[in-house]
This record gives C-alpha cells, sequence and structure tokens, in this order.
C-alpha cells in the first residue's frame, strides 16, 4: 500500500471512529495493532485498524446468519470465532462498518436494558426501531433477539 492509499485509508477509518464515538455512552480507547477499541462499559463493540480492517464481535449463531446473508466475513485472524472482519476501501465500506457495528452496539444494549441502571442509561435507545432502520432481516433479528433472553 503506498503512501497516499495509507492517508486515503486513514482518512476513511477517521470518519468510523468519529461517528461510532458519537453514540450515547461509547467509549473509545487505544487498541492494539495501529486501532482504536470501542466500548460500551466493559463491553466491546468492536474496533477498527489504522489499515483499514473493522473487527466486530457477534455470537456464532448471529455472526453466522450475518456471513450467509453477505453482510460481513470471517475473523482475518480467528475464522472460528464469533468475530467478523470488514475491509475499509472505499465510502461505501465506511457506511457498511458503521451499520455493523451499530448493530453491535444495538446487540449490547438490549443485554444491558435488563439491568435496573442500563434500562436507566439508554430508556432513549428504541433498539426495536433502529433494527428496522437498519433493515435487518428476519433471520438476523431473530438470532438478535434470542441473545437478549439468553444472555
Amino acid at each position: 500500500m503506498g503512501d497516499q492509499d495509507r492517508r486515503r485509508t486513514a482518512r476513511l477509518v477517521d470518519r468510523i471512529i468519529e461517528e461510532v464515538a458519537a453514540w450515547p455512552h461509547v467509549n473509545t480507547n487505544e487498541h492494539r495493532f495501529e486501532g482504536r477499541e470501542f466500548t460500551l462499559g466493559p463491553r466491546e463493540v468492536g474496533h477498527v485498524h489504522r489499515w483499514g480492517i473493522v473487527d466486530v464481535p457477534f455470537t456464532k449463531r448471529l455472526r453466522d446468519q450475518l456471513i450467509s446473508e453477505g453482510k460481513t466475513g470471517e475473523h482475518h485472524v480467528v475464522p472460528e470465532s464469533g468475530w467478523t472482519t470488514l475491509y475499509v476501501e472505499g465510502d461505501e465500506d465506511v457506511e457498511h462498518a458503521t451499520w455493523l457495528l451499530r448493530l453491535s452496539y444495538l446487540y449490547h444494549v438490549t443485554t444491558l436494558k435488563r439491568t435496573p441502571v442500563g434500562a436507566e442509561k439508554f430508556a432513549d435507545v428504541d433498539v426495536d426501531e433502529e433494527l428496522a432502520e437498519l433493515g435487518v432481516s428476519d433471520e438476523v433479528t431473530t438470532a438478535f433477539e434470542r441473545r437478549g433472553r439468553d444472555e
């Protein structure tokens, strides 16, 4: 990757960081291997590496469904885990990366809302409405809802 490509990728990654960092209660921290990590309390929503790799954790069931729908790929290092990897190479990838990270965010909000503190903290986040806005499939919604009950 040449210098110009590196700078372009870094700008794309910065757009992702800026958007996700603005979500309610998201913290950003340094992540190893030149990255930024997004957390919601102790839960990692995902992370992005400066060279354009976005890694997002899901349960294996949800990850498998997202892969089968062509929404993401297996993790580049641990393909059998629930982690996914997306490569950011253009504007459309920025949108898709923020879509995956928002799905992960909502996933964690669903679980946190089951606690008294989380119910109050995330009262203004309408998970069902946001899932509809994201346009997720019925299968993703089912896997998503199952996690909220099982965890």
